[in-house]
């Protein structure tokens, strides 16, 4: 892929420091080690398509590896405190330091924890073991949960987190006038913003509902109108979404902190994309 995009320091610096989201598949190792240098950041995704000891085990082969990795820890996926206690107790022991903590797409959930806020108290009362603790914020309207329940709801998650990662959205001023809305109801948090790597779009759209990207997915098969745009052929590209983004990333009132690339294990694609825009 060529690119004729001028990098603006915002989206140079993002784009340096962006994070990689990877599926726990069978190949995920193997991809990870042959394409992403050691010091990107592996986020592992949880999925009720596949155990949440999948995601715990890639976590430790990959920190094994060298590589900075963020487990995630899918509330209606785990059991209840004791079973988070010991997940603590082993990603702590693996030097991890940073959790990402959805409420997960496990219907009906696995015990105690309905959603992300009920497993961030306990996770607050074993005495915030994580540094860091990330949790999603969603640009454009959630499929299955009231704006005002998604608003009350980051308000109150606020105190046991320490940064968001926005769902995934192809609308750059989507998530402008959410950031600004964000901060204007008093949420400080700094935000990665999250964006699909460099894969074709109708791909995209089949890779995302057979691998599963959760309430991603959702929204697209409930919101019929950015489905047609996204499938239109040259409709969206992560370059045009970047260079859309610089205003708000350099914005520091905004606090954008970074990128987090859905990579849907399209790793050796999505780091060649990214050294090829740095490079130019």
């Amino acid at each position: 892929m060529r690119s004729t995009l001028p990098l603006p320091p915002s989206v140079a610096s993002a784009l340096r420091s962006a994070r990689y989201e990877v599926l726990p598949t069978a190949k995920a190792e193997d991809l990870v080690l042959t394409a992403v240098p050691p010091d990107v950041t592996i986020t592992v995704t949880a999925s009720a398509n596949r155990s949440l000891q999948a995601t715990l085990d890639l976590a430790e082969r990959l920190t094994g590896h060298g590589y900075s990795v963020v487990p995630h820890l899918a509330a209606r996926m785990v059991s209840g405190r004791t079973e988070l206690a010991e997940i603590v107790d082993r990603l702590s022991g693996l030097g991890i330091t940073d959790v990402f903590c959805p409420a997960g797409d496990a219907d009906p959930p696995a015990g105690d924890y309905p959603d992300a806020l009920s497993l961030l108290r306990d996770l607050t009362n074993l005495g915030r073991p994580f540094p860091a603790i990330g949790i999603t914020g969603y640009p454009e309207s959630h499929p299955a949960i009231d704006d005002d329940v998604t608003i009350v709801s980051m308000w109150d998650k606020r105190l046991h987190a320490t940064y968001i990662v926005s769902n995934l959205c192809f609308a750059p001023a989507s998530v402008q006038s959410w950031l600004v809305r964000l901060r204007r109801r008093g949420v400080d948090l700094p935000v990665l913003v999250g964006l699909p790597g460099p894969v074709e779009s109708t791909k995209l759209l089949s890779m995302a509902t057979r691998i599963g990207v959760g309430q991603s997915v959702k929204f697209l098969k409930t919101h019929k109108s950015t489905m047609a745009r996204l499938t239109a052929p040259g409709s969206f590209s992560p370059e045009r979404f970047l260079k859309k983004s610089a205003g708000y990333m350099a914005d520091p009132t905004l606090n954008v902190a970074g990128l987090h690339l859905f990579t849907f294990n399209q790793l050796a694609e999505t780091e060649h994309w990214r050294r090829q825009l740095l490079a130019a």
